[in-house]
């Protein structure tokens, strides 16, 4: 369903239903209380709800799902934030002692927004984004998914679409949430290559060893980089955009090219010329001369808001919250078919909302058996509810984060018997 067929104006009135009948409330509290291994957990963690008219209402906080669900349907926020669990409940700070009220633990969380990548893309700018511009959230997914599995080991990394223009991660590790704020800039850093302000033109500077974490970045850049650089953003094409390529080459071999470039108009002959002449400057260069890599970092390395990452008590938008602008689900990404994630097919709520209410086989049982169930109130409810959102475009999202929490769970399980088996030991 394209973008143009939600209404902001009907939000007042979609919401209402979002929150009764299709918000996955069961899976976000499981994901949330992270198996009750830890004692209040779930109750010392911050909510922040956005409510119309841009209210902002910070230090939510709720003993079970039930108090959650209650008061999300009463509020109707137009957008979820979560933050991080406290050392008291977020609820009560104004009655805690001066100095005691404490961000504790939070996951560990990325945030890459598709506005940092402006100056290097050509079909979109600010907010706008197309299916050319998307594969710079796809090469990001990429490169810090491996990066964090293998270089770090985190086993459970949430990847969210956030509705818009980019993209988050929420690494849920026990290891991730207990990262000091120190250590999270650690890693921060570490993941970090682009570097510099507007002002600063050369944002890549790679010096001899090059990391390997670099040469796998690189890796992936490769795969992308002739079809989305040199054919989607046509990079080698027009004179602003070589110019802009051009200054980031040594002086020496920059001079060469024009020449070059005045006789050879193919993009893809263009930049064979530059990774010839970077291979003949590292052949004769007494430090290496990696332009050529430079530049490809430049154009399509992920590009972090290092200050989200860093903070343990900075807010980030959650996952299944509505984008007021586009209407769209923040919904979980599934790495292992992210070239198939298509940001333009992720439901809309107006959508969604209009699936309910179309027939469908079976129902009229369905409601026999929901009759008989009247008993149970609560199990009625719940199982209504999962097969309310088994009918929208949502369900398949949802079965996504089902098998996220149940890899958690299985990490969860070994947990406890750790300490079950310590407690027996004294």
């Amino acid at each position: 369903m394209p973008s143009s067929d939600y209404d902001p104006a009907s939000l007042p009135d979609l919401l209402p239903l979002y929150y009764r009948r299709l918000f996955p409330f069961s899976q976000y509290y499981r994901w949330l209380s992270y198996g009750g291994v830890q004692k209040n957990y779930f109750q010392n963690r911050e909510f922040s709800f956005t409510l119309k008219d841009d209210i902002y209402v910070r230090y939510q906080s709720f003993s079970t799902q039930n108090e959650l669900e209650k008061e999300m349907q009463k509020m109707n926020p137009y957008k979820i934030d979560v933050g991080a669990v406290y050392s008291h409940r977020p609820s009560q700070h104004n009655t805690v002692k001066s100095g005691t009220f404490q961000a504790l633990e939070k996951e560990l969380v990325f945030d890459i927004d598709m506005t940092d990548y402006d100056d290097v893309r050509s079909c979109c700018s600010a907010a706008d984004i197309c299916s050319k511009c998307w594969t710079l959230m796809t090469i990001a997914i990429r490169i810090l998914d491996r990066a964090l599995q293998d270089d770090f080991g985190f086993q459970h990394r949430l990847w969210v679409y956030s509705g818009r223009r980019g993209v988050h991660c929420w690494v849920c590790d026990e290891a991730a949430r207990k990262l000091s704020v120190a250590a999270r800039s650690a890693v921060t850093e570490y993941l970090s290559l682009v570097k510099g302000g507007d002002e600063t033109i050369k944002k890549v500077v790679l010096t001899e060893p090059i990391h390997p974490f670099i040469s796998k970045s690189l890796e992936v850049v490769k795969e992308y980089f002739s079809r989305y650089a040199l054919h989607d953003q046509d990079l080698m094409g027009s004179k602003e955009s070589v110019e802009k390529v051009l200054a980031l080459v040594p002086e020496d071999a920059r001079s060469y090219l024009q020449q070059e470039f005045e006789k050879e108009k193919k993009p893809e002959k263009r930049w064979k010329l530059i990774k010839e002449e970077a291979l003949r400057k590292q052949s004769t260069a007494k430090k290496g001369q990696y332009f050529e890599n430079e530049i490809m970092l430049q154009y399509c390395y992920p590009r972090l808001d290092a200050n989200v990452s860093k903070g343990v008590n900075h807010l980030l938008k959650s996952p299944f919250s509505v984008h007021p602008k586009t209407g769209r689900i923040s919904v979980p990404i599934d790495v292992s078919e992210l070239d198939k994630f298509d940001p333009f097919s992720v439901p809309t709520i107006s959508l969604i909302c209009e699936e309910l209410d179309r027939p469908r086989p079976g129902e009229e049982k369905e409601k026999l058996e929901d009759a008989k169930e009247k008993a149970d109130e609560k199990d009625a409810i719940e199982k209504r509810k999962s097969r309310d959102y088994k009918r929208t475009s949502l369900a398949k999202y949802i079965k996504y984060f089902d098998q996220f929490l149940d890899g958690m769970a299985r990490s969860w399980k070994g947990e406890r018997l750790r300490n079950s088996d310590l407690q027996k030991e004294f």
